[in-house]
């Protein structure tokens, strides 16, 4: 790095001296401020890469010496782009921002990279303009480039981490690290939220496929080499250079362990187990000079970890001796004990060092200020949490490095998706893929011959991306916005035409000319965190589409190559079987051709590449064995961890069971209405004064006093909607009921939303207020009279509402019990046929209320 200016020393700084050498890092020992844990401690000592540099002290002791409390507190808070102005960060010297899963350029998921780079530019440009006061301090900017850098239109998409596990190709991790950097760098940010080294443990997780495997030595093998693709080697000149990022392991801690695979849950686990399995990808990542860690929302025996100082402080920064900065994820602060998300000196007590604060930074920045003048925050932890986050921003050069279009590869928009990047990523696709069956060696495939294509997800990169794709959950793109990206049917049909073959794609199966051969390409719709959640591990109950395609085109004499698309192991018993070759192709991202690359042979009949593959997750034998990982005691699964066959292996797979070991009926995650039926475990009801709590089981049904009638009407199928017809003749309400109270906490901190499927019938005369009880004298509510009358009559739309606008609204949305109410004092028609939770870009229309 150039040398920074020098900033005259002055009295204090000799004190801020002192201090840093008590804080900074060590080249082999924690800080001293924080006690190592005992000898008998099963976390491994770590040996921090990077030798403690006298002259990068002094610079950031020189930089203390001269910043007011109130710039020291704004290095330790991060806002997000959609909630975050450069203006604020040029009044609050804000210290970081970041681009959430659903937080775009003017709100658009589709933004361009150019509009990227000049956000980038824009909030760099505030940081360090001292026209008003302040230190010029360059600002990081953050972004979840968890699969390559994900979030913009045009780049490289990896295959997500579940499928990298079943490479075991640590080389070809750091590659893709290297990638993901470039591509990072080149629209404006310096620091990607990767890698994720959690090691889940029970399959219903949503979060499974961000874990390598359910192994610790897969993670661990991993976690070192992925970060040194981000941020280049210690010690060689691409260090951290202008084509390299700033790493962030997470989650820290047990992420992966949550008792029935629960997102944000608690994980119940003695320190040794803890330390084995959900602490194994830290010390190498560690010892790779990793300059961030992420706190995590998960608790760790009953204490949220963003207040737990025994593991951020003494374990991490004191037996592993961590020395850069740990930062928060999404408010999760405000999930700690006595805390809120604006108000939580806790978590920067327990080691916590930069809090994300996305919609709440304002009120985070004021509450932790006045805490520090309180005496709540000591000096010396202000100072130690401020210095480490300053060296992670020396040692990156920003404060040399210019604003982000002028950096090394700033504005290179063609390095997004550039045929060497993308080479990378299909290599990864080639090595992920995952043989189960082979009967009669149909597979390697003629090119030559006639193939069919068929499945929801033959042409669809948005399926095969999965979740954390150019939005949080995935949803709602379209071919448009993957301009450098190739289908699985794309793939297919280029290398059979080379060869002289024919290809059709038909989804449904229905082909114009009898095929030799079929690839059936179906599995998971995208999705992520929370929504992703499922009760067991059943692939789509109750819908058989999948398995009906590919049992017709069987019985009509086509052999069948069924390409099975998921984040997760699931019982597709019925599947393998009917298929004479099976798949296991998880989200391959955007490289879809690479799966052709296996699947055919070349022209002259010889095998291109053959599979590679080998679980990195034990498959299941039943549908509620969600939890029977390897090393464990009975560890009994259908295909066990590092299973996958070659070419060379026999193939043929005898007839699986097809009992699911599921019984009763099941209901879908964060589904509280469908197809004509409450969920299990709700209960609709009618109420009025004069009639409370009437059981509504039958159709059509009416209260007394006529205020309110159900019947039955179609959406999209015979009776799976209800139609609500207020006469006006009092206040009533529709209410979906449940007997054991329903904890949204998780759900409500960001942007998830209730979201009601509807159809307005009628004009909109009074307000009509949506809510949710949670007891005696505990609701919120909101008004829909405005969003209702702004719809089509007539036209089914999505509606949605923010969960925490019921939290603002007074209701506590840990124990919710009424879920939701639709209530109306005047004449009003409307019918409903869907209320479930969902992601911000998955409503039509969503509800503008007051958010705290």
């Amino acid at each position: 790095m150039k040398p920074m200016k020098r900033i005259p020393l002055r009295k204090p700084a000799l004190a801020v001296l002192v201090a840093l050498a008590l804080v900074s890092c060590q080249p082999e020992h924690g800080p001293a401020a924080t006690q190592a844990a005992a000898p008998s401690s099963p976390w491994p000592e770590v040996k921090w890469p990077l030798a403690e540099d006298p002259a990068l002290e002094k610079r950031i002791a020189d930089l203390l010496a001269t910043m007011t409390v109130e710039e020291k507190v704004g290095q330790l808070v991060q806002g997000d782009i959609a909630s975050l102005t450069p203006e604020d960060v040029r009044k609050y010297r804000l210290g970081s921002v970041l681009a959430g899963g659903n937080s775009d350029p003017g709100g658009k998921y589709d933004a361009s990279p150019a509009q990227w780079l000049a956000l980038a530019d824009a909030y760099y440009a505030a940081s360090m303009d001292t026209s008003g006061g302040g230190k010029a301090i360059p600002i990081l900017f953050g972004i979840d480039a968890v699969h390559g850098q994900s979030n913009i239109v045009g780049a490289t998409l990896f295959p997500h981490n579940i499928g990298l596990g079943a490479m075991r190709d640590p080389e070809l991790m750091r590659r893709i690290g290297e990638v993901t950097a470039i591509e990072t760098r080149a629209t404006g940010m310096e620091w990607a939220f990767a890698p994720t080294v959690a090691v889940p443990q029970d399959d219903r997780w949503g979060r499974s496929y961000e874990g390598y495997s359910e192994s610790p030595d897969v993670v661990a093998s991993y976690a070192g080499a992925m970060v040194e693709g981000l941020q280049g080697k210690v010690g060689s000149p691409a260090f951290l250079d202008g084509r390299h990022v700033i790493a962030s392991v997470k989650h820290f801690l047990g992420d992966g362990g949550t008792s029935n695979g629960k997102d944000q849950g608690d994980t119940a686990v003695d320190e040794a187990t803890l330390a084995r399995i959900h602490g194994a990808g830290y010390p190498p990542a560690i010892a790779a000079g990793a300059q961030t860690v992420m706190a995590s929302f998960n608790s760790v025996n009953g204490e949220k970890m963003h207040g737990n100082r025994h593991l951020l402080t003494e374990v991490l920064k004191g037996r592993m001796h961590f020395g850069g900065f740990v930062v928060g994820d999404w408010n999760g602060h405000g999930q700690v004990k006595g805390c809120t998300a604006t108000d939580c000196p806790a978590t920067i007590n327990a080691g916590l060092d930069m809090a994300m604060a996305p919609d709440s930074w304002k009120g985070f920045y004021e509450s932790t200020l006045a805490a520090v003048k309180a005496g709540k925050i000591s000096q010396a932890r202000l100072d130690e949490a401020v210095a480490r986050i300053l060296r992670v921003k020396f040692r990156l050069g920003l404060f040399e490095a210019g604003k982000p279009s002028a950096r090394t590869v700033g504005g290179q928009f063609a390095l997004l998706g550039a045929p060497e990047h993308r080479a990378v990523a299909r290599q990864a696709v080639r090595e992920s893929l995952v043989l189960l069956k082979n009967n009669a060696g149909l597979l390697p495939l003629s090119p030559k011959q006639r193939i069919l294509v068929a499945g929801d997800g033959a042409d669809s990169v948005g399926k095969q991306a999965g979740g954390w794709t150019l939005n949080w959950q995935g949803t709602g793109t379209t071919r448009k916005d993957f301009p450098n990206a190739d289908t699985i049917y794309e793939g297919i049909a280029a290398q059979a035409k080379a060869a002289g073959g024919t290809t059709e794609l038909a989804v449904d199966g229905k082909y114009k000319a009898k095929p030799d051969v079929a690839v059936v390409v179906f599995g998971e719709d995208p999705y992520a965190e929370f929504q992703g959640d499922i009760p067991n591990l059943s692939y789509k109950p109750g819908n058989d589409a999948d398995l009906a395609l590919i049992k017709r085109l069987k019985a009509e004499g086509i052999p069948v190559v069924a390409v099975f698309l998921s984040g997760r192991p699931l019982w597709v018993n019925r599947e393998i079987n009917a298929a004479d070759a099976f798949v296991a192709a998880w989200l391959p991202g955007s490289e879809g051709a690479g799966i052709a690359d296996v699947l055919l042979r070349k022209a002259d009949g010889s095998v291109q590449h053959d599979f590679k593959g080998k679980l990195s997750f034990s498959w299941p034998r039943t549908a509620t064995q969600y939890a029977n990982n390897v090393g464990q005691k009975d560890y009994d699964p259908q295909f066990k961890f590092g299973y996958g066959l070659t070419y060379a292996d026999e193939g043929d797979l005898a007839p699986l069971p097809e009992e699911s070991g599921i019984t009763g009926e099941q209901s879908a995650s964060g589904v509280y209405f469908a197809k004509g039926k409450p969920a299990i475990g709700l209960a609709l009801q009618l109420s009025s004064a004069s009639q409370a709590n009437m059981p509504a089981t039958t159709m059509p049904v009416a209260l007394a006093d006529g205020s309110l009638k159900l019947s039955a009407v179609d959406h999209k199928a015979q009776e799976d909607a209800r139609r609500l017809q207020w006469s006006g003749a009092q206040a009533a309400r529709w209410v979906l009921a449940s007997a054991t109270p329903i904890d949204v906490t998780r759900e409500s901190n960001g942007d998830v939303q209730l979201q009601l499927t509807l159809r307005r019938d009628s004009a909109i005369t009074a307000p009509v207020w949506l809510g949710v009880g949670c007891g005696e004298g505990c609701s919120g509510r909101v008004d829909l009279r405005k969003t209702l009358a702004s719809l089509p009559q007539g036209q089914w739309k999505v509606v949605g509402v923010p969960l925490k606008c019921f939290a603002v609204a007074g209701a506590d949305v840990g124990k919710l019990v009424q879920l939701p109410v639709l209530e109306s004092a005047a004449a009003l028609d409307l019918s409903v046929s869907r209320i479930a939770l969902g992601a911000l870009n998955e409503a039509e229309v969503t509800v503008d209320c007051p958010v705290k």
